[in-house]
């Protein structure tokens, strides 16, 4: 009588455990080769989160529901300015509620010690806080009221050269007196960016009275936002209206897409995929060959093909759950690391859930050649 399994197969669980344990030292490189792949893939896709939403961090954390920018402007770090009264034309819209002006401006800081640095001069209106410093660090916004008062991330006071809140320090060659900092606020253009009231900024960016960079604009209750953006496109000109979702957007794809950082990111991220699937496919392979007579005894005695196949998709899935455990968490690990350094590394819940997604596929990519080469054994080489 012929020996047949159906569903469910037992014993497949067991013997792909066997299969890779008995050789140990295979078995440790597939896992070193599995764990590489997922720590390269995760590091090189937690930047690319990490970069963008340090890319689209003021807009983000200003909280405006829409944003009157000069035309052309391709991010928020980089752009000319506006007339302010471009404000009071906004307010007279139906549906503004409010409308607040916003100086995002390069500038020269010079050190206590000595040294330029480039920055970001961030002004904005101390009553509505509308793109105000966010994460701040013991202190108040309303330090920012005296006239040369700023506040930087203590994440960029070393290369500030910034000790303590009190230290001075000139902007564009007017003094400047650190009053405070946030903690954790990064900038994707690494020159950091310097909080301060609107009026400050000006002073401090050379800009006239009558200038600033950006509009921010609450809609008031009960109007559509896209109405109330069509209508201000179509009394202001020479300026862009925009989502506060959309410009977020254009931000992150103009410094990752048509920088190229993005694609150099994941292009470091599928060789990291693609490294998996070779490594794993020829210790997979490997194992295969050297079972070969124990499979074909199993064909020889009426094992079907899905009995066999199911054995090296196991021992697939057991690489591919092991490696990933180790991964993540030393994905995991790296995340918090950067969380004091200047560069994010963003691990959310999604992104874990698709680097074991990859994982998994990459896992399985690698039992193909395996199983390719089980379909080709002849039963009766057992006999030979």
């Amino acid at each position: 009588m012929s020996f047949r399994l159906e569903p469910p197969l037992p014993g497949t669980t067991l013997l792909a455990w066997r299969n890779l344990a008995h050789d140990r030292a295979r078995f440790a490189v597939t896992l070193v080769g599995v764990l590489f792949s997922v720590v390269l893939m995760g590091a090189q896709m937690g930047l690319l989160v990490g970069f963008a939403q340090t890319a689209s961090g003021l807009v983000d954390a200003a909280g405006a529901d829409l944003w009157i920018t000069p035309v052309g402007t391709t991010n928020v770090d980089i752009a000319a300015s506006l007339a302010e009264r471009r404000r009071h034309q906004a307010l007279a819209v139906p549906g503004v509620a409010r409308a607040d002006p916003y100086m995002v401006q390069f500038a020269f800081w010079r050190k206590p010690g000595g040294g330029t640095e480039s920055v970001i001069m961030v002004g904005y209106e101390l009553v509505s806080g509308r793109g105000g410093p966010w994460r701040l660090d013991g202190v108040s916004p309303d330090a920012l009221k005296v006239d040369d008062a700023v506040i930087i991330d203590r994440l960029y006071a070393d290369k500030l050269g910034v000790r303590a809140s009190g230290d001075t320090v000139e902007i564009n060659n007017r003094r400047a007196r650190v009053v405070g900092f946030t903690d954790g606020i990064r900038t994707f253009t690494q020159s950091p960016y310097v909080f301060a009231t609107h009026t400050n900024a000006q002073h401090f960016t050379l800009v006239d009275a009558d200038r600033t960079t950006y509009v921010l604009v609450d809609v008031a209750d009960g109007h559509d936002s896209e109405t109330v953006r069509a209508a201000l496109a179509a009394r202001l000109d020479d300026v862009e209206v925009w989502h506060a979702r959309d410009f977020a957007r254009q931000t992150q794809t103009y410094w990752l897409v048509t920088t190229g950082a993005g694609g150099a990111l994941l292009l470091a991220a599928s060789l990291g995929l693609v490294v998996g699937i070779v490594i794993v496919g020829q210790t997979l392979y490997a194992t295969t060959v050297d079972r070969l007579p124990e499979y074909a005894t199993l064909r020889a005695m009426g094992a079907p093909n899905t009995y066999l196949y199911t054995v090296i998709l196991k021992q697939a899935a057991i690489a591919a759950v092991l490696g990933f455990t180790l991964g993540a968490l030393a994905v995991l690990v790296l995340g918090l690391g950067s969380t004091r350094s200047n560069i994010a590394l963003a691990t959310p819940f999604w992104l874990i859930a698709l680097l074991g997604a990859l994982t998994a596929a990459m896992c399985a990519l690698g039992a193909i050649v395996s199983i390719r080469r089980v379909m080709r054994i002849d039963p009766t080489s057992v006999f030979a």
